[in-house]
């Protein structure tokens, strides 16, 4: 890959990578594909979506901050679920960026915000929301202590924050294997992955209470694009092979499939494996 490559925008990246032969389903699977619109029907009748709307509940006129929102097929989904959504983008281009938010919104006919402006402190007042989404946004920001309180400050009392999708590199070698790895970060050389501890401490430091973390297999959150009938399968097959193949006639039973599970995240040391977070901001 040339030098020049490396320095493309997002949005040029990922034209260059929807235009290469056998990225169809991949492009697909990260709703890259256009128009918009389509793609942001698919994701809000996706199994991810419908556990985030489980979580979050419905909307309900309630307010929420999408942040990093990307070409706003997450926006879609929760203004098409009753919330009022806040589409906060940096980046203004027609493809991946605010101004498919905006194009995005008009066609569908719905009601988003769009703000384009980010810093260490974010252009809206104190308890402005009573949500913050993140779909595989975190592991991009430089400095997650300040962000985090920052969030803290936007949501109401009782609020919360459900952050989807994060790469977490425990170690510089995790790093370096998921950074390696990524297809986009060689275009463009913008991803990263925290250690997980980057993740649960700053959200602490702000004042959060944890309410859950889901490593991967433990959420359909994290298994996405796959369904909840491939998550299960993969579970079995890892409570399978424990035991020199003597785990194929335990998988059955609903506590050894929980160990096998656990064993596996305590082992796992997969650049970038993907972890979701749900924290709230305690009550008045």
């Amino acid at each position: 890959m040339s030098a020049a490559a490396k320095n493309m925008t997002a949005e040029e990246a990922v034209r260059w990578y929807r235009s290469q032969p056998g990225n169809e389903q991949a492009v697909r699977d990260n709703y890259f594909d256009l128009p918009v619109l389509p793609a942001a029907k698919r994701y809000a009748a996706s199994e991810e979506f419908a556990e985030v709307r489980r979580l979050l509940g419905p909307g309900a006129g309630r307010t929420i901050l999408d942040v990093g929102a990307g070409n706003g097929v997450v926006s879609y989904g929760l203004a098409s679920d009753g919330w009022k959504v806040t589409a906060l983008e940096p980046d203004t281009s027609e493809e991946i960026g605010s101004g498919a938010i905006r194009a995005l919104a008009r066609d569908a006919g719905l009601s988003v915000t769009v703000e384009e402006r980010i810093g260490d402190r974010l252009p809206f007042p104190d308890a402005t929301f009573d949500a913050i989404f993140c779909r595989q946004v975190l592991h991009h920001i430089p400095d997650l202590f300040v962000a985090q309180r920052d969030f803290f400050r936007l949501l109401k009392p009782g609020g919360v924050i459900l952050a989807l999708r994060e790469h977490v590199a425990n170690t510089p070698a995790e790093l370096e294997e998921f950074l390696r790895n990524h297809p986009l970060h060689q275009l463009y050389g913008q991803e990263h992955a925290w250690p997980l501890e980057t993740y649960r401490g700053s959200a602490r430091d702000a004042g959060f209470t944890e309410r859950h973390v889901w490593a991967p297999l433990e959420s359909i959150l994290n298994f996405a694009p796959g369904n909840e009938g491939g998550r299960r399968k993969a579970i079995r097959k890892l409570a399978e092979r424990r035991f020199g193949g003597l785990g194929k006639w335990l998988k059955w039973w609903p506590n050894f499939m929980q160990n096998s599970l656990r064993a596996h995240i305590a082992a796992d040391t997969a650049g970038g494996r993907i972890y979701s977070f749900l924290w709230e901001k305690p009550a008045r």
